[in-house]
């Protein structure tokens, strides 16, 4: 969009043209920048976070909870921020960034409930999983007939459980 000023002898006209975006140049000593850069990015979700209830906020100065997830917990209601709270504090998890953009989502349908908040975080999280990582190496010779990792995974359970049978009929003819 364009306004242009006319002035005549009575009065000043200002008309009003449309132009598409690409015919928009930048032009020097403009007195308006855009910056669309990471520096705005964080300025933004610095602002974002100022809605998010005390109790997150320290959350996230404690690096509990994430930027980006915070971010997203921002657009929830105050109420429902409590039920993230105190999902956090009874189940002792945090939300993940999708779980969050599950909550901002049914928060902005007007479906987010305190036991659909619980329902959301209980969740398992991929990354909250334990795991147990094992060099190759180190079992590469028991290992040498099992090409894919789902059938390492096979064998080393089948092993562990045959192991541990052993070591309780060890214990029990020590108990004899």
């Amino acid at each position: 969009m364009r306004i242009i000023k006319e002035k005549t002898e009575e009065t000043e006209k200002i008309q009003q043209l449309n132009l598409p975006l690409e015919e928009l140049v930048p032009f020097d000593n403009h007195p308006y920048k855009v910056i669309d850069d990471e520096e705005m990015e964080q300025l933004m979700e610095s602002i974002r976070l100022n809605n998010l209830i005390p109790e997150l906020l320290t959350m996230v100065d404690e690096e509990k909870i994430a930027l980006t997830t915070a971010v997203e917990l921002s657009y929830l209601k105050e109420d429902e921020q409590k039920w993230v709270f105190e999902t956090i504090q009874s189940e002792e998890c945090t939300p993940s960034l999708s779980q969050a953009k599950q909550l901002k989502y049914l928060s902005q349908v007007q479906m987010l409930t305190q036991d659909e908040t619980l329902s959301v975080m209980s969740k398992p999280k991929p990354n909250q999983q334990e795991v147990i990582k094992i060099k190759v190496d180190s079992f590469g010779k028991y290992l040498k007939g099992y090409k894919t990792p789902k059938e390492r995974e096979q064998f080393l359970i089948k092993a562990c459980e045959y192991y541990s049978r052993y070591l309780q009929r060890q214990k029990d003819r020590g108990a004899r």
